[in-house]
């Protein structure tokens, strides 16, 4: 599904189409949905009394997908059934996209190597799972169709769970909208990204039920915040990094007191990623803890800082220093607010494009670097989606999760070093990924980036009026670092290829913040 916008609620669809690769539970979630679903390889092996395995191996390939597009369009066709769980290679046919058009598309997403493990026990019965390395390929090559396809997007984990998930569904339009499913260790929540839904549509999900009090600076909330009345207060601090302080949220505090707000209240963040950061911490701190829904409106926000439950504020000494893990019970994503950004924000925000595209690489890394502007639906929605997939294995940073910090230990440096004043967020990030791509010796990703910076705007040299001791001195105390080791980094050495945990030479460390100077 392309996500556009500016069309009205539509009814909702008739019918739910799962799709999915091999080993992501369509058959589990089918049979969750109920009598009224109809599992297309089962249906095919019925019919033909022989499994899906004896076909491939008595008639071909090019046999069983015919037969295979025969009857998924006779399923999807049939208006006595719910839901519809496809095969593995069904989209495939043009005349099955076409057909998945009138329904909403639900993808079941897998990780390759949980895909690989589920269907080894299946002891050869998938004819297309026998070569782990032909399997791995074509994982690869169809995920982006899934994705392309996909109206809601839900982890495997969640297959069997797949009625629960459902009524976040009530209320958004069938048209035009996205539903990524976030899944953490402590709580799942509903994602959603689309063209006009706060602005357009009003949008608000309806399984978020409560009064609101809604925490935006002074832009933001002039902009959008009456959008969200009724709310029992309107809660607004001024704009930037140096509003991300203790002092300010002692000020959110107070007037979510003085305003009746309680514990069964939700906290709304209408904002940037300053915003989202201060008003999820003091939801997760205001009589120990009430909900918060991220409404985020910058380029930054929507594509990375919205989304996994890191709340917190600044120290002088160190940025995001004091905090806590919160996350949302839900985010609206909507991407007509970037309309409004001035220029050198939205600039600011394709920094976390960059780097969600070279942790990602594959299809979002030539997308991003193909040349597809940054306010695309499509390329917010893909990097939310690394992001929810990366925190669902790791919601407290204990591991895979810091790699979503490529770019962030020196950017983050910069930030401190110059009080948070002389550079955005993600202009320091964007010289961030340039000191740690160097650092990763990629030459060539090293000038793709900065040609990619340059182009959208951003800060590809330091003001030499930024020390380097300072900025290497503020390396050291990262939060990422424990104990008393040396503060660990992330190093890319090619698009898809980060790793975490490295250790940098001090010297070396030392020669790429000074190539920094240009």
């Amino acid at each position: 599904m392309t996500l556009a916008g500016g069309a009205p609620p539509t009814v909702e669809a008739p019918k739910l189409a799962l799709i999915g690769f091999m080993g992501a539970g369509k058959s589990t979630a089918a049979r969750a949905l109920g009598p009224d679903s109809a599992d297309v390889d089962e249906v095919i092996a019925a019919r033909e009394g022989r499994s899906v395995q004896r076909i491939f191996e008595q008639d071909g390939e090019a046999a069983f997908r015919e037969l295979e597009e025969r009857v998924t369009l006779e399923l999807l066709d049939d208006p006595s059934l719910r839901a519809v769980a496809l095969g593995g290679g069904a989209v495939g046919s043009e005349r099955v996209r076409r057909a998945l058009g009138r329904a909403r598309v639900v993808l079941l997403d897998v990780e390759v190597d949980v895909a690989w493990e589920r269907v080894a026990a299946s002891d050869g019965a998938r004819p297309l799972a026998r070569d782990r390395r032909a399997f791995h390929e074509l994982h690869e090559q169809r995920r982006p169709v899934y994705e392309q396809l996909a109206d809601v997007i839900v982890p495997a984990s969640r297959s069997g769970a797949i009625r629960t998930i459902l009524p976040a569904l009530d209320g958004l339009p069938a048209d035009g909208a996205r539903m990524l499913w976030a899944t953490t260790a402590s709580a799942d929540y509903p994602v959603y990204v689309g063209r006009g839904l706060l602005t357009e549509r009003g949008f608000w999900p309806r399984a978020v039920d409560g009064r609101r009090v809604v925490i935006s600076d002074h832009h933001a909330g002039r902009l959008y915040g009456e959008r969200l009345e009724p709310a029992l207060a309107q809660i607004r601090i001024m704009p930037g990094e140096q509003s991300k302080t203790v002092a300010h949220a002692e000020i959110i505090w107070t007037e979510m007191v003085r305003a009746g707000v309680t514990r069964s209240d939700v906290a709304v963040a209408l904002g940037g990623g300053v915003i989202g950061d201060i008003a999820g911490f003091c939801a997760a701190t205001y009589q120990r803890g009430m909900r918060v829904v991220q409404v985020p409106t910058t380029l930054v926000a929507q594509v990375d800082s919205a989304y996994g439950g890191k709340t917190g504020v600044d120290l002088a000494e160190a940025k995001n220093y004091v905090g806590a893990f919160h996350q949302p019970a839900a985010v609206i994503v909507d991407t007509a607010t970037l309309a409004t950004l001035p220029a050198e924000e939205r600039a600011a925000g394709y920094a976390e494009v960059v780097k969600t595209g070279l942790i990602v690489g594959g299809a979002l890394w030539r997308r991003i670097s193909g040349g597809a502007p940054a306010e695309d639906p499509e390329v917010i929605a893909g990097c939310a989606l690394a992001k929810l997939r990366i925190v669902a294995q790791d919601e407290l940073d204990l591991g895979l999760r810091q790699l979503l910090n490529l770019g962030h230990t020196v950017g983050h440096a910069i930030e401190t070093a110059t009080g948070y004043a002389r550079y955005r967020h993600g202009e320091a990030v964007g010289l961030g990924l340039l000191a740690e791509l160097r650092l990763s010796g990629a030459e060539e990703l090293h000038a793709e980036v900065l040609e990619l910076l340059a182009a959208a705007g951003l800060p590809v040299t330091l003001d030499r009026a930024v020390d380097v001791e300072q900025v290497i001195f503020a390396t050291a105390r990262d939060k990422k670092r424990t104990g008393e080791g040396p503060v660990p980094f992330v190093l890319c050495s090619a698009a898809g290829r980060p790793q975490i945990g490295q250790v940098v030479a001090p010297a070396d460390l030392r020669a790429a913040i000074r190539e920094l100077y240009g």
